[in-house]
């Protein structure tokens, strides 16, 4: 059999594939970050498949239990809260893992939050570097100050909490007029995009504090 890695929606459950839905109700087992949150998932399109759970703080545990369940003939299927497995979620340590093992992997398209935040903020998308979530204390300035030349759109994830900070630390590296988008809640109904200069949005953030998940989207070096 094989590990199916299936992107679940980030805000929108509408946003839920048919063929997402026929997998997860095909598979002997379904790994969730968090049980409780993909319950409600699973419940509103009728999945009743079992469920283990499988977060960044057991996933080193879990791995060799789930690479043995499929070689002995059962189908897995790997979901995180919300978008894409491994994509600043847990997910990379058990498909290497079945890799290394001979093991087929399919990861069907779908969900994933920088996407629809590179296209709609209107910098340029021909080349980008997707840098997740930065460092929250040890290597935080280091890896900025890295950026100093990248000259392709970068792409971040942040907390609402940290994002007025992200925004000011990143400014005092690239400059107050870099261009930048922040998308929050993307999908959902209160999706919002601000565009402008880093301190354009540092004053609009500070001014009003940001609320959701954040996507900030920043131009490279000319």
């Amino acid at each position: 059999m094989k590990l199916y890695v299936v992107p679940t929606p980030v805000g929108n459950l509408e946003d839920m594939t048919f063929r997402a839905i026929r997998v997860l109700k095909e598979a002997d087992l379904i790994l969730a970050e968090d049980t409780r949150t993909s319950g409600f998932l699973l419940k509103h399109f009728g999945i009743d498949t079992p469920m283990h759970s499988h977060h960044k703080f057991n996933e080193h545990k879990t791995v060799e239990n789930v690479v043995q369940r499929i070689k002995n003939g059962q189908m897995v299927a790997l979901i995180s809260d919300a978008g894409t497995p491994a994509i600043s979620d847990p997910g990379f340590l058990v498909v290497r893992q079945c890799v290394e093992n001979g093991i087929d992997v399919e990861c069907l398209p779908g969900a994933t939050a920088f996407v629809p935040a590179l296209v709609a903020s209107g910098l340029p998308n021909d080349r980008f570097c997707f840098e997740g979530f930065l460092p929250q204390k040890k290597g935080r300035q280091t890896k900025i100050n890295l950026l100093v030349n990248e000259n392709r759109t970068m792409i971040f994830y942040e907390s609402p909490f940290r994002l007025v900070k992200t925004l000011t630390q990143l400014s005092e590296v690239l400059g107050l007029e870099r261009k930048a988008s922040v998308s929050r809640e993307i999908s959902k109904i209160y999706e919002e995009t601000k565009r402008g200069s880093l301190a354009e949005l540092i004053q609009h953030f500070t001014d009003k504090n940001p609320k959701g998940e954040i996507v900030l989207i920043v131009a490279g070096s000319e």
